[in-house]
């Protein structure tokens, strides 16, 4: 997957409300501070990992009735400001009883408590910095990138104002990442 910036002319900083009048094209797009991005459909692999990683999150969330995960396609807004409006579609997101109140009908509205991303060789260097940076202005405590190429999960905390990694995991062993407890991921699980 590439993210493409895309140029409109007409527009100098685009807000959410400019964002949701796009034609419904099947393309998808985010806001990193009013510039609006074009971003590739993901692989199937890429797939593969979020539908195993969503079955696992969501039984132990619904299990401990800790929140609620959700999976893109789905508007994050970050930031609806001018000249800072930021909207993401992060892989998975998961919000805490806490931050359900974030939940309208159309996105999810301020910060998630944990986001993921799953890295492409075409995404992982946009989703590890420029992203995350906008996820730790931003405020949200939690992160994960999933590298499909490494076949590891890097679990970063936020402090200080960026991401401190908590965990890096791999292979057959059952692990409890941030901010979970109990949850027992085989992260190898993931790929298959």
């Amino acid at each position: 997957m590439s993210w493409v910036v895309t140029a409109m002319r007409t527009r100098t900083a685009f807000t959410y409300e400019d964002y949701a009048a796009l034609p419904d094209d099947g393309k998808r797009y985010e806001i990193y501070d009013g510039e609006l991005c074009e971003m590739a459909a993901p692989s199937p692999w890429h797939q593969i990992v979020l539908v195993n990683l969503t079955t696992t999150l969501d039984a132990h969330v619904r299990a401990g009735n800790l929140g609620r995960v959700l999976i893109s396609p789905l508007d994050v807004i970050l930031s609806n400001r001018p000249r800072e409006t930021t909207v993401v579609q992060p892989d998975l997101v998961f919000l805490d009883r806490d931050r359900l109140g974030l939940i309208s009908r159309r996105a999810i509205e301020g910060s998630p408590a944990l986001v993921v991303e799953i890295l492409s060789p075409g995404t992982a260097v946009h989703d590890r910095t420029r992203k995350r940076a906008f996820y730790a202005r931003y405020g949200v405590p939690y992160d994960w990138l999933i590298d499909l190429e490494a076949r590891d999960i890097e679990a970063g905390v936020l402090q200080s104002g960026g991401y401190v990694v908590a965990a890096r995991v791999s292979g057959g062993t059952p692990v409890d990442l941030p901010p979970f407890t109990g949850l027992g991921l085989v992260p190898e699980s993931l790929w298959r």
